[in-house]
């Protein structure tokens, strides 16, 4: 195999790559075993046809397609260890010499990755919040944990009120024609939280429980499923059950039972602790992302498109396995939010841009400074994982390859080029008078 390089405009390359006759012809061997089992001639036995049999009947190049796609991965792979290129796009390939007994050449267009001129990035003038903790955020805390303690408790003396969950079958029709999930039995809803539509659930209060009505919606104009939006439709309802939140007293008892705690004051300090402490990382958080942005406002670099489409190819996989895990798939959502698969992709594009800048300048930082992650900072990782996964250090550790372990540490370094920059800013603060009192 030999391999040339034209380099191109906006920091592309085309990639000339030449495989042996005897390589390609022994791939086309390989593609005629893999199928001859597939080919029926008069006069043979079926997996029995000669090769040149089905390449007079077929034609020569019958083979040629399976047996590029067999020697392009692995000769592709070895052009760039050969070239050391560093590429960032996926390639995209054009055959242009083939045939059996003859050189196998075919090119490969890439991007690769630009280099970086850094403008200033020490000293730059940054605003942090000073955050601090109010009485309603803490009791806004207490709140939900009185209502995730709170206990369901059946009713049968009363009718349906605000707050209350019931169980309920109901039965959707539009102009008396039933419609695709309209239908359900044994349904929980939760009345005023408003998770149906129109005023659905204010049309259930009074009701007790085996009692029936028709309730009329309309559906919103801008509802998921177009053939719904902005139609009026009945739903027959038939209360099941009604259950009741009973919470229970925000005091002492309340943090003894649900907190190691031995007082109210106590965990609410406790909540205010770790409210400010939140508010403490997403503010350093927030001024390490402006200082970043200042850094790619002066540094220069020319970035290809295909590099951004091939950021953008992860993201969207990213995103497809995120909506996954909600159980619902890619053209599901797609469906929900009106959007087609090229437009969502193309709303995509700002966000992989801006992760490709912050990737780069702060690479060319780690360069600058001569950054680098230590074992003991990739064993503080390990630690922190071993902690995520409830798992021993050494065991996190022995499950990572070297490759991974090099990442992590790239990972690190660029963190750490991260709190460089921030260390070096001029920060002024912005505070906010807000007073706290632990009762």
């Amino acid at each position: 195999m030999s391999v040339q390089v034209e380099n191109l405009e906006h920091n592309m390359a085309k990639l000339t790559i030449e495989v042996e006759a005897a390589e390609f012809d022994a791939a086309c061997k390989r593609a005629y075993n893999k199928k001859k089992g597939t080919y029926n001639l008069p006069g043979f036995r079926k997996g029995k046809v000669p090769m040149n049999m089905i390449e007079k009947v077929y034609g020569a190049g019958v083979f040629y397609e399976d047996a590029a796609n067999d020697v392009m991965p692995k000769a592709y792979a070895d052009a760039l260890d050969e070239t050391g290129l560093e590429v960032v796009s996926r390639p995209e390939v054009d055959v242009t010499e083939i045939g059996k007994g003859t050189n196998f050449v075919f090119t490969a267009t890439v991007a690769l990755k630009p280099g970086v001129t850094l403008g200033q990035y020490k000293g730059l003038e940054v605003q942090k919040d000073v955050v601090e903790v109010t009485e309603e955020e803490v009791e806004a805390e207490l709140k939900k944990a009185q209502e995730q303690n709170a206990r369901e408790v059946t009713i049968e003396d009363r009718p349906i009120k605000e707050g209350d969950v019931i169980t309920l079958d109901y039965a959707g029709t539009i102009d008396g024609v039933p419609f695709d999930g309209g239908t359900a039995q044994s349904q929980k809803l939760e009345i005023g939280s408003h998770s149906f539509i129109d005023t659905f659930e204010d049309q259930l209060v009074g009701l007790g429980i085996g009692e029936e009505k028709d309730v009329e919606v309309t559906f919103p104009e801008e509802y998921h499923a177009k053939e719904l939006a902005g139609k009026p439709a009945n739903f027959h309802v038939k209360i099941l059950g009604i259950t009741e939140k009973q919470l229970p007293e925000i005091d002492d008892d309340f943090a003894q039972d649900t907190t190691e705690f031995d007082s109210l004051a106590e965990y609410k300090e406790d909540i205010k602790k770790k409210l400010l402490d939140s508010k403490e990382e997403q503010a350093k958080n927030a001024m390490e992302n402006v200082l970043v942005e200042k850094v790619i406002e002066g540094a220069q670099m020319d970035i290809p498109d295909a590099m951004v489409d091939f950021q953008v190819d992860q993201m969207v996989q990213e995103f497809q396995q995120r909506v996954s895990y909600q159980g619902i798939s890619f053209e599901q959502y797609l469906q929900f939010t009106g959007q087609d698969p090229a437009a969502f992709r193309e709303s995509m594009r700002p966000e992989a841009l801006k992760r490709i800048q912050s990737s780069l300048v702060l690479e060319a930082v780690v360069a600058a400074e001569s950054i680098e992650a230590t074992e003991e900072d990739l064993n503080k990782e390990f630690e922190r994982m071993a902690s995520m996964y409830q798992m021993e250090v050494e065991q996190i550790a022995s499950l990572m390859q070297d490759a991974e372990k090099e990442n992590m540490k790239k990972d690190i370094a660029i963190q750490k080029a991260v709190e460089f920059i921030a260390e070096q800013a001029v920060v002024t603060e912005a505070s906010e008078e807000l007073d706290y009192e632990a009762e």
